[in-house]
């Protein structure tokens, strides 16, 4: 692999947050594949990156060697987004700023429960080394009961979203069709005239938020000619090779995607899809799609702190995974969800919104999509839908990254994490068992 594709590899990693195998990596660089760092010895203050003034040679995480999405590197990286990759505010308002109350529960760390594909119980405190969580927050009945920091993670500090940025990208798309502003049954070449040669094109505005339009579009790292390079080249705001010519920007590229299959059959988690709805949202508004989300929800929710995102070369919001905000501030935008759009009791966003997404998508469209931990799930408006019993459904992000709603016990869960490794796959059997165990702990008080 050329010094220019390892960088551009990385790059991807850390702004379309998608898979990427660690150990492959390991592999095409001639490095050991030893098991990882565990979570203790990971840490970033134990590692000491970018400690020092200046840091030496051997502690920088920084550009261009681009390798900052590597592990160990990432445990730091994920708290650093916007020192590392231009990006975009989604401001808040200071003058509305929502204090929490806490009412904080003992006996959490010590609640157990059993993995899937397991015979042994494991505790809560347990999982959340085994998990590499950087910060953990969980709201009952609309007060914080539980909060956890480590790694690079503190109260007022942003630590990356990664794909949970799909999902403030959908409930955004959501309440511009309860609006009246968005039509979700409109073909996507009629907003966008410049997708209608595009596999997007002929897909409706629901297809695209539900991702199960059906695309010619290969991530096949392995493949020097897969899609995801050229994505990676177009959305990639450093410096581009002198003998570069394809397109540039996100919505550049977008154009180029072609069809394969017919759209609405089948669920398939392709990033290209939340940067096809950041569009739809930029072009019916007529605003960026970080105005936007600071307008209808970051001034209006109580945040502490402004979030950012990611921008390409053209200064365009990666709507699919550029997000980083503060723990707390996700927790509010979690509890917006449980309470059907209120804040303080005062309906800030359409509860016909937030029912859309609880409802969930086909779980038949789905299931075709294969995810072995989430059987039985859906897809709806870019949120994670588990129809289990207690009705949860969840925003999710590679490398353990969620905002859990749990309607049934009145619980909101938010989890920061940097993994080894993306796939969530691996994490979701120590991860959802606990979630559902602790709910259930919470409801017995």
């Amino acid at each position: 692999m050329k010094f220019h594709q390892f960088t551009v590899l990385l790059y991807v990693v850390a702004s379309l947050s998608i898979w990427v195998n660690a150990k492959a990596i390991a592999n095409e660089s001639g490095h050991s594949t030893a098991p990882p760092l565990n979570a203790l010895e990971s840490d970033p203050s134990v590692m000491g990156w970018m400690s020092g003034f200046p840091p030496t040679k051997d502690k920088r995480v920084m550009q261009p060697d681009s390798n900052f999405f590597s592990f160990p590197k990432l445990r730091w990286s994920v708290c650093h987004m916007q020192e590392l990759l231009p990006t975009t505010a989604i401001k808040r308002d200071p003058y509305v700023a929502r204090p929490f109350e806490y009412e904080l529960v003992k006996g959490i760390d010590g609640v157990t429960f059993v993995p899937m594909g397991s015979n042994t119980a494991m505790s809560w405190q347990q999982s959340l080394l085994a998990n590499y969580t950087d910060g953990l927050i969980i709201l009952h009945k609309g007060k914080v009961v539980y909060e956890y920091y480590t790694g690079c993670l503190q109260p007022d500090n942003l630590h990356a979203a990664m794909s949970m940025t799909k999902s403030l990208t959908g409930l955004v798309a959501q309440v511009l069709i309860e609006n009246g502003q968005l039509d979700e049954h409109a073909k996507v070449k009629r907003i966008i005239p410049e997708l209608a040669q595009s596999a997007f094109g002929d897909a409706t505005v629901r297809q695209v938020m539900n991702m199960t339009t059906a695309l010619k579009y290969s991530e096949n790292y392995a493949d020097p000619n897969a899609d995801i390079w050229q994505y990676a080249y177009a959305a990639n705001p450093l410096p581009k090779p002198s003998d570069y010519s394809g397109p540039v920007g996100y919505f550049e590229y977008l154009q180029t995607v072609k069809k394969q299959g017919r759209h609405g059959e089948a669920f398939g988690y392709r990033t290209v899809n939340s940067d096809v709805l950041g569009w739809i949202i930029a072009r019916i508004t007529n605003k960026p799609f970080s105005q936007v989300a600071s307008e209808m929800l970051w001034q209006q929710i109580g945040t502490e702190h402004d979030a950012n995102i990611t921008v390409d070369a053209l200064g365009t919001p990666f709507a699919g995974g550029g997000l980083s905000a503060s723990l707390r501030d996700l927790a509010r935008l979690g509890q917006l969800m449980l309470d059907d759009g209120r804040v303080n009791g005062i309906q800030i966003i359409p509860e016909a919104a937030i029912e859309s997404i609880r409802g969930g998508g086909s779980k038949k469209a789905f299931a075709k999509a294969g995810f072995p931990t989430l059987e039985g799930g859906s897809y709806q408006s870019m949120w994670w839908v588990f129809h289990n019993e207690h009705q949860a459904y969840a925003a999710r992000g590679v490398h353990g990254q969620t905002i859990y709603v749990d309607p049934t016990a009145d619980m909101v869960l938010v989890r920061f994490a940097s993994f080894p490794t993306s796939a969530n796959g691996k994490i979701d059997p120590t991860s959802l068992p606990a979630y559902q165990a602790v709910a259930e702990y919470l409801m017995g008080k």
